[in-house]
């Protein structure tokens, strides 16, 4: 089973790559306090993919624990071709063009191509385009068909296929671009947890991968990445469309400008966690581990604020997926949420939602354990549960109680490896009476030594075995020898 004796509450999400194609690094790295690994779209072919999920698994065998999949696809990621010498440097004030008909191969000083054909359509005079992550910004002067025609406002050294935004969003291509399509029917062949979709505008884009993963046979949730202008607009829509938020703070910060990235980023997680969804906090996190064994103290404190702000999981990107230190990337990660997580205010649940009114039976007992479990001294909450939606709910309320979701169902167990303060514990008992029920989770819990006897217990459970979303009844219980 996964950690759950003295491990963190928030979760860890770390992306896969050529540091992490070693068994024993992957052994490690889950060991360390991996919960979901990421597979990036973006990069390597399917077969490379498939060897690295399969590796994943593998691990988490080997390891005794759950590790959830999240399948990144690629999105309309916008990005200039190639230059004849590999980069060039650009001087402030300086003409430069972009042109989606000119050679992909041969940009220059003064030209390079684009590998985005919409982008003149897209664009307007007085516009600001950015390139590799916000460094470089140029100022579009004119269009004339496919070229467009701009002054350096600020210069440096630009490279191969590096990345386009434009300044406060407007980029008309849509989220799932052909490629998208022909991953997510992968990735619902690879049996993946999670899909996340990169530049999503609104709902729709949402709904519309949800619909080709289930049409594929794919049974994973829906991840929406947070990082365009027009995202922000529609954030509530494109959250309640989710399962999952990603508060993807690279192209994100560079379309609304740095300074609004701190309170999008609390905004966003609130948001989410008031809408009882999950939500991932992402990009260059612990960036310098890429190349160095110990975070700086400037990363130490981002993720810190991210895990006091509530965010369910920090990400590690290049760190894990390329960097040198994988594994320490990881302990570093662990040993920061569980220094942030002394710092939180535990009884918050009086003032959770009390306001709105619970659509389903589940949310109300949910509310009503946390609450009970917060002004009563309890050891730990057990959910029996088909689907993982009690823990969900229950995960949305600030505890330091963990959250153990006992379930037969290896998807289930694989889904709230990202539910913060939820670990999964393999159960499956037939209809019995209410005190063999009680001795075989009594059982279980002191054989894993996560009580003790003598403990309280607060036991969620539904009236008919199998039956999801049938969660209507909490118990308290004081774990007894069995």
């Amino acid at each position: 089973m996964n950690r759950t004796k003295h491990s963190s509450r928030t979760k860890i999400v770390a992306t896969l790559g050529p540091a992490t194609d070693d068994l024993a690094v992957m052994i490690e790295m889950v060991r360390a306090g991996l919960d979901v690994a990421r597979v990036n779209f973006s990069h390597g072919k399917h077969e490379d993919h498939a060897k690295r999920i399969q590796l994943v698994r593998d691990a988490a065998d080997r390891a005794g624990q759950y590790v959830g999949i999240l399948a990144d696809l690629g999105g309309p990621k916008i990005r200039i071709e190639s230059f004849r010498a590999g980069k060039v440097l650009l001087a402030e004030g300086q003409s430069f063009a972009l042109d989606c008909a000119h050679d992909p191969r041969a940009g220059t000083v003064e030209i390079v191509g684009c590998a985005y054909a919409q982008l003149a359509q897209d664009v307007k005079p007085q516009d600001r385009l950015l390139l590799a992550d916000g460094q470089i910004e140029l100022e579009v002067q004119a269009i004339d068909g496919t070229r467009i025609d701009t002054v350096v406002r600020a210069g440096g050294e630009l490279s191969d296929r590096k990345g386009l935004n434009l300044k406060g969003g407007g980029i008309s291509a849509p989220a799932l671009t052909d490629k998208d399509r022909v991953d997510i029917a992968f990735a619902a062949q690879q049996k993946v947890d999670y899909i996340a979709v990169s530049f999503a505008r609104n709902a729709d884009d949402i709904v519309q991968a949800r619909e080709l993963l289930q049409a594929a046979g794919g049974f994973g949730h829906v991840c929406a990445k947070i990082e365009r202008h027009e995202a922000i607009y529609s954030l509530n829509e494109i959250i309640d469309a989710s399962n999952v938020v990603m508060v993807a703070r690279g192209d994100l910060a560079v379309e609304m400008g740095y300074a609004e990235l701190t309170g999008l980023q609390k905004t966003i997680i609130h948001r989410a966690r008031h809408r009882n969804k999950v939500v991932i906090t992402a990009t260059q996190m612990m960036e310098s581990m890429i190349s160095s064994p110990v975070p700086t103290r400037a990363e130490v404190s981002d993720v810190a604020n991210a895990v006091i702000d509530g965010t369910d999981a920090v990400m590690l990107s290049a760190e894990s997926a390329v960097g040198k230190y994988p594994v320490k990337a990881v302990q570093a990660m662990e040993e920061v949420i569980l220094g942030a997580e002394k710092y939180q205010f535990n009884n918050s649940s009086v003032r959770q939602r009390q306001d709105s009114h619970f659509g389903k039976a589940e949310e109300a007992i949910a509310s009503a354990v946390m609450y009970t479990a917060n002004h009563m001294n309890v050891r730990a909450i057990v959910a029996l549960t088909e689907s993982g939606s009690t823990t969900l709910w229950m995960s949305r309320i600030r505890s330091d109680i963990p959250i153990y979701a006992f379930t037969r169902h290896e998807i289930t167990r694989r889904r709230v490896t990202i539910y913060r303060g939820v670990f999964p514990v393999p159960f499956d008992l037939p209809e019995t009476s209410a005190p063999d029920l009680y001795r075989a989770i009594f059982a279980l819990l002191l054989r894993l030594e996560l009580v003790d006897i003598g403990d309280l217990v607060i036991l969620t459970k539904g009236d008919m075995t199998g039956v999801s979303g049938g969660t209507n009844a909490m118990k308290i219980l004081r774990v007894e020898s069995p």
